[in-house]
């Protein structure tokens, strides 16, 4: 099965000022991330809001993307949910709409507590789409799903014959190394913390990764795996501390949904507000964010339209 190389993104979903979705903006977004060096999106997961759209919108957006990337630019789609017939049906739209790939996190309700029921859940998505490669989108901290991943590797090899690998966005590089050392390496172990894409490549190994971040920090992410590549470890350490110095900033700004969202309008590509519960960001949080990013020179650095 392939594996992915590169970079791919996480994108927000596209709002009206009422909190209808919006797909007018998504052709120039593809065509940014692309500019800017991603080589794919992971849809309606996380930092798209996923699961407080509606499914005939989750389906919308997942049209919309798949016509407006240019050629050999991956779409894969997020359709995990609380209701695993409503996944099914996702999975298999994501097929029939030309998806390269379809991934799902563990439901935040009812919590999942043991490998086989996750294994369970995995299964049937993925069997709703046999053609596509499948993610599980490891993310406990959204979720409770505080899962062993090794024995999860073990549980699904030889019997999810489209188990493609992990998004892994949790703490612990160990656990993501050995993971991808499981058979010399047989399943795709998408590295998820953009705070720590660096260590992964250095311990782990890493070859391709799914970063939120990168919607408007992707020219400096995806030249870490470069300068990585290049053996420049001096370039990648400071590619790596700058990332982490723009996330300080969305930190003190809820965070990536929100604050990352909102970044977006100031480099050029509104995407309008969040869905509540979200609390938007104040028009007086928007001048101290683009006031705390000048100060570590974002702008100089950021995607490019």
């Amino acid at each position: 099965m392939e594996k992915i190389l590169g970079l791919i993104d996480a994108p927000f979903t596209p709002m009206l000022p009422n909190g209808d979705i919006n797909l007018e903006p998504i052709p120039a977004y593809a065509a940014m991330l692309a500019k800017n060096g991603l080589k794919g999106v992971f849809i309606n997961g996380s930092s798209g809001e996923g699961y407080m759209l509606t499914p005939d919108e989750r389906k919308a957006l997942a049209e919309a993307w798949v016509k407006a990337v240019p050629a050999g630019f991956k779409v894969i789609v997020h359709v995990g949910s609380c209701c695993l017939r409503e996944s099914e049906e996702l999975a298999r739209h994501a097929a029939a709409t030309g998806a390269w790939g379809i991934g799902a996190m563990a439901p935040p309700f009812p919590k999942i507590g043991r490998i086989e029921e996750l294994v369970k859940y995995c299964e049937a998505i993925a069997d709703a789409a046999p053609a596509l490669p499948f993610y599980y989108y490891h993310i406990p901290a959204f979720n409770g799903a505080f899962l062993p991943m090794l024995e999860m590797l073990k549980a699904v090899d030889g019997r999810i014959p489209n188990f493609a690998g992990i998004k892994y966005t949790f703490e612990s590089l160990y656990e993501y190394n050995q993971c991808r050392l499981y058979k010399d390496g047989k399943f795709d172990m998408l590295h998820g913390q953009d705070e720590t894409y660096l260590a992964s490549l250095a311990q782990g190994g890493a070859q391709g990764g799914i970063c939120g971040t990168t919607n408007y920090n992707g020219r400096e992410q995806v030249a870490i795996g470069e300068a990585w590549a290049a053996g420049d470890l001096e370039k990648a350490r400071e590619l790596q501390n700058f990332s982490q110095a723009v996330i300080n900033v969305i930190c003190n700004f809820r965070g990536n949904i929100v604050g990352g969202k909102r970044i977006m309008k100031l480099i050029g590509l509104d995407l309008g507000p969040n869905r509540v519960p979200f609390r938007n960001m104040t028009d007086e949080e928007e001048v101290e964010m683009k006031r705390q990013l000048e100060a570590i020179g974002f702008f100089e650095r950021c995607n490019r339209l």
